[in-house]
């Protein structure tokens, strides 16, 4: 297409090529071939025969795999103009190819064997990239936790400075949710199953007709088609379609990976503000095309603006599940064709995003240093209290003169915009009998971080490291992203 037309954005700038491959027509096309191939495979191997002759032969079975894959397009789309629907246009393109097995093609299936046992195989391949790219993003975060474990920083509860925490343990935060994210995937993954070849209504009628009632060898037919496509198994009951519920579940692990990276991505974002961690900014980069000075946390940005429409988007499978009647309507199909490959393209270029900021971001110690000691006088009055008692003070008179000089000391900071002088405060103070240099001994922000570097550390090597063991083959892709 020129530049005179749509295009979207997800496939032109934002998701891989790998991923945009497994939502193509090609993957879809092939797939229902392979489907093809596997019920008339089954029907000859379960014996499928009229007049004590088989009614699908070896010879029309190797035909049908001889041309799998080189599909006759053209003739597909001539054909779909003229019939109006694109089913019936590929058995009439597979058949041309195929002339000894044209008859057999599709034999006692509907559209929606090949519709939506297509849908839930991409679907499961396309969890399978979302994974693997989710795996990586882990691993870049475990290095980075471990590599700061031990720098302390300042928390923030309300965006308001609290104790101290470290660089790393709050990275493990992030991970904490990407690996909830992970558990749900391979939940969810695990259990997709394959529509199988139920018919109209999800009766198997025709496959009562063909194998004339033979109930114990209609009962292999499932059975036989999922194991062939890589499957356990098939849904046990259905109307014509597999429940939309299956694509609402799907979508839901979707929004929660976005929802993981966009709480990462704004805190970044705020970071970036505080001068504290930055994203990776390369040499020629621009930040702003009116500020030259500038350095805008784009990427995190993006990563924050695909991840809501991913969230949004997750209401259009619970809302199309809610509303199917009975066996079977399609105003599901529109929605479907647009909700779901979207998702998948939108996390995609998420974790892209994902992998190249965690991947290059820049910690600025001494600017983390500078904000810590900033507030450090406030956070230490408590031992600062503790010793002043151990000395012989009265610990409710102390708390009663640390709140007051904490005040004073905030008005000073907060009207008169200088330094934080609390420490000079109750230095100057004879209740608690203790000089500058004393309290400047306290200010050692190792000293209020808790147990974050040993919460780190058990994490890594209790939580993380087994998961990133035990997917250890994922590891080491290489991403890039367009813009």
């Amino acid at each position: 297409m020129g530049t005179d037309g749509y295009v979207s954005p997800l496939s032109e700038r934002y998701a891989s090529r790998e991923m945009q491959y497994i939502f193509s027509q090609d993957m879809k096309f092939r797939t229902w071939r392979r489907l093809w191939i596997a019920l008339a495979e089954t029907e000859m191997e379960l014996g499928l025969s009229q007049d004590g002759k088989p009614v699908i032969t070896r010879e029309q079975i190797d035909e049908l795999k001889a041309h799998a894959e080189d599909i006759n397009y053209e003739v597909a789309r001539a054909r779909e103009k003229e019939v109006r629907h694109d089913v019936m246009s590929h058995v009439y393109a597979y058949g041309q190819q195929c002339p000894k097995a044209a008859g057999i093609i599709h034999l006692g299936a509907t559209s929606c064997y090949v519709g939506d046992n297509t849908d839930i195989i991409i679907m499961a391949k396309a969890l399978g990239l979302v994974k693997k790219k989710l795996v990586n993003v882990l691993q870049k975060l475990s290095g980075f936790a471990d590599k700061y474990k031990d720098q302390p920083t300042l928390a923030f509860t309300h965006f308001q400075p609290a104790q101290p925490t470290t660089v790393g343990k709050r990275a493990t935060l992030w991970m904490q949710e990407f690996l909830i994210d992970l558990e749900d995937l391979d939940y969810v993954r695990s259990g997709l199953k394959l529509l199988g070849s139920k018919g109209t209504t999800g009766t198997q009628a025709s496959f009562l007709e063909l194998f004339n009632g033979d109930q114990e060898t209609i009962d292999k037919i499932d059975p036989m088609i999922a194991e062939k496509m890589g499957f356990k198994e098939c849904y046990p009951v259905s109307g014509q379609t597999y429940s939309r519920k299956v694509d609402t579940r799907v979508a839901n692990v979707l929004a929660g990976i976005a929802a993981s990276a966009h709480k990462m991505s704004n805190d970044i974002r705020l970071l970036q503000h505080l001068k504290e961690v930055e994203e990776p900014f390369e040499k020629n980069q621009i930040g702003s095309s009116a500020m030259a000075y500038k350095r805008n946390p784009m990427r995190s940005e993006r990563i924050a603006s695909l991840a809501r429409y991913v969230m949004v988007d997750a209401l259009n499978p619970a809302i199309t599940s809610a509303i199917q009647w009975f066996e079977r309507t399609l105003d599901d199909s529109a929605n479907k064709r647009l909700s779901i490959p979207e998702g998948f393209l939108a996390v995609d270029g998420i974790l892209d995003l994902c992998l190249n900021v965690v991947d290059g971001l820049v910690v600025y110690p001494k600017v983390i240093e500078k904000h810590m000691m900033s507030e450090l006088p406030f956070m230490a009055t408590e031992n600062i209290m503790m010793d002043a008692v151990k000395m012989g003070g009265n610990r409710q008179e102390l708390h009663e003169k640390i709140r007051e000089l904490s005040m004073k000391a905030a008005r000073n900071v907060k009207e008169e915009g200088k330094e934080n002088n609390l420490l000079t405060l109750i230095a100057a103070d004879p209740a608690f009998n203790m000089t500058l240099e004393d309290l400047q001994k306290t200010m050692e922000p190792c000293r209020y971080v808790g147990r974050a570097r040993e919460q780190v550390e058990s994490f890594l090597s209790k939580v993380a490291g087994p998961v990133l063991e035990a997917n250890k083959d994922l590891l080491g892709i290489k991403t890039m992203i367009n813009v």
